[in-house]
C-alpha cells in the first residue's frame, strides 16, 4: 500500500463583513463541484509552504498562514494500487491577488475559482473532509478580529 501526503489551504477573507473562503472547480469537473486548493508537497517543502504555494497556484490569490487546522485522510485506487492519502490543511488569511487570476502554467488544472460564504461552505464543498476543514476554519475565526 502506498502512502501519499499533500497540503491545502483554507484561504479566508472578510467581504462585506462576512467571512468567505476560496474554492476551486477543478478542470474537467462538473459545474458546482467545489473543492479547496491542495496538492503534493514538493521535496524540501513543509506542509505549510506547500499549502501557501497551492493556494497561489490554484486561486491566483495569496495569503499568510494562521496555522494548521487539521488533516483529512482517505483511501483511493490508482492503477490498481490502494493509496492511503493524508492532506494537511492550513488556515490562510488573504493578503492579496485576484481570485481567478490563475498563473498560466496552472490554468489547465482549474476551471473556476470563487469566494464561498464560510457559513455555507460545509454544504457547498464536495468532500466531507473538506467540509470539516471549513467548519474548523469557522470555529477558529469565531470572534477573532483579523
Amino acid at each position: 500500500m502506498r502512502r501519499d501526503f499533500s497540503a491545502g489551504g483554507v484561504l479566508v477573507r472578510k467581504l462585506d463583513d462576512e467571512w468567505v473562503l476560496a474554492a476551486i472547480r477543478p478542470a474537467g469537473k462538473p459545474e458546482g463541484l467545489w473543492v479547496l486548493p491542495k496538492g503534493q508537497i514538493d521535496p524540501g517543502e513543509s506542509g505549510e509552504q506547500a499549502a501557501l504555494r497551492e493556494v497561489a497556484e490554484e486561486t491566483g490569490a495569496h495569503g499568510r498562514s494562521l496555522g494548521k487546522i487539521g488533516d483529512t485522510r482517505y483511501w483511493f485506487s490508482w492503477d490498481g494500487e490502494r493509496v492511503f492519502k493524508v492532506v494537511s490543511f492550513f488556515l490562510v488569511r488573504y493578503a492579496g491577488g485576484r481570485l481567478g487570476d490563475v498563473p498560466e502554467e496552472h490554468r489547465h488544472e482549474v476551471a473556476e475559482a470563487r469566494w464561498l460564504p464560510l457559513d455555507e461552505a460545509p454544504r457547498l464543498l464536495a468532500y466531507r473532509g473538506e467540509q470539516d476543514m471549513a467548519r474548523q476554519a469557522k470555529a477558529r475565526l469565531a470572534g477573532e478580529r483579523l
